[in-house]
């Protein structure tokens, strides 16, 4: 029996060798992820400054438009009342 199971383990050893992790798959896999680290890194990092730019310029936006809105409010409230006070003048 013993020797039945001898053969089959050499047999085993033959068709499936161990394969180890050595150093230098290691290095290879750190190599390979610090490369892509390496490009993605200020890809992500120009995206997330884009991201806040619009996000800051869409904000300024908004105040311009609010802004214009109230200037054209403020104007229209100036000329009533120098049409008001025109009218008011030639009546005294």
């Amino acid at each position: 029996m013993s020797d039945q199971l001898d053969l089959l383990d050499e047999v085993d050893l033959v068709l499936n060798p161990k394969k180890s992790l050595n150093f230098n798959y290691f290095l290879y896999v750190f190599f390979v992820l610090s490369f892509i680290c390496m490009f993605m890194f200020p890809k992500i990092y120009i995206q997330e400054q884009i991201y806040f730019k619009s996000r800051d310029i869409s904000k300024l936006q908004g105040e311009y438009d609010i802004l214009k809105e109230e200037n054209r409010l403020i104007r229209t409230s100036v000329e009533f009342i120098r049409f008001k006070n025109q009218i008011l003048d030639t009546i005294f």
